[in-house]
């Protein structure tokens, strides 16, 4: 492995003396409020920060610091969770040879190697969600829907970062990289782009389950909607009925018939059936 440098954020700004790093050592980028993933060439460097979707047990997502001369690399990294995956590119000795290119390309090999896989798994909590919200159990699936949501969202915009930054790695403006480290960084593009593709195809998976997931909502509005407009349909007139006999005029002569508390009752039912038989014929139930 080449000459490789890793320093936290407090470390880099005691500005170490690095043999060899004097002049392009300023140029490396600090963790601290990196947001996205940028790569950017400079005439003696290649500097950029990294900063993956996927959060520490602090709750923190990773960032990682980079600048990469035609001999050197430094990292900066205050999340103490690159130590495991360097130890992990050294046992690998994938290339025997430990040019910066072909570390390099190592380190961002080791970046992706689990990506497809939490991928798959997003994939399937979609799909049990989807299922959930096919049997119309609807209840508690806007937390899950929402969270898988972000993630999927954030996946995506963290792959389309990381191609940008293949894609400077391809053009080698500096020299830095062989043509055979070139060609494997391409080969490190093309694996980006497709998991940007499957990260894309999940978001708009993920958008037709909160479709119709706010249809199955809507749904449900709607036959409450429906209930309440039957019971407004069937117990208007006889709402209308009590409130014109309740007001009690002497000059009614129903009030003083010894039938006439009958007649309403009979009254009241047939308007009852009748509304409940037009309800029925109408189909809104």
């Amino acid at each position: 492995m080449p000459a490789l440098v890793l320093l936290t954020t407090e470390e880099l700004e005691k500005r170490p003396d690095l043999p060899g790093l004097e002049k392009v050592l300023e140029h490396t980028p600090s963790v601290r409020g990196a947001r996205t993933c940028r790569a950017e060439v400079r005439p003696d460097c290649l500097s950029g920060t990294l900063v993956l979707p996927r959060k520490g047990k602090d709750g923190v997502r990773a960032a990682y610091g980079l600048l990469v001369t035609r001999n050197r690399i430094v990292l900066t990294d205050d999340s103490a969770s690159l130590p495991p995956l360097l130890h992990r590119i050294a046992q690998e000795k994938r290339w025997t040879k430990g040019t910066v290119g072909q570390t390099l390309y190592d380190f961002f090999e080791q970046l992706i190697a689990r990506d497809l896989h939490r991928l798959e798994e997003l994939e399937e909590q979609a799909e049990a969600l989807e299922d959930q919200v096919l049997a119309d159990g609807v209840d508690s699936l806007s937390a899950a829907m929402n969270a898988l949501r972000k993630e999927t969202m954030a996946l995506f915009r963290y792959y389309s970062q990381l191609d940008d930054v293949a894609c400077e790695l391809c053009e080698n403006e500096n020299g830095f990289f062989s043509e055979t480290e070139t060609e494997r960084f391409r080969l490190f593009e093309g694996r980006v782009a497709r998991l940007r593709e499957n990260a894309q195809l999940l978001c708009e998976y993920c958008r037709q389950i909160q479709s119709a997931f706010q249809a199955q909502i809507d749904i449900r509005q709607n036959r409450v909607m429906q209930i309440l407009t039957i019971v407004t349909t069937i117990f208007l007139p006889l709402t209308l009925l009590t409130g014109w006999y309740g007001m009690n005029f002497v000059n009614m002569p129903e009030l003083s018939w010894k039938y006439g508390y009958l007649m309403v009752g009979v009254i009241s039912a047939a308007v009852l059936v009748l509304g409940l038989w037009i309800c029925k014929k109408k189909k809104f139930w």
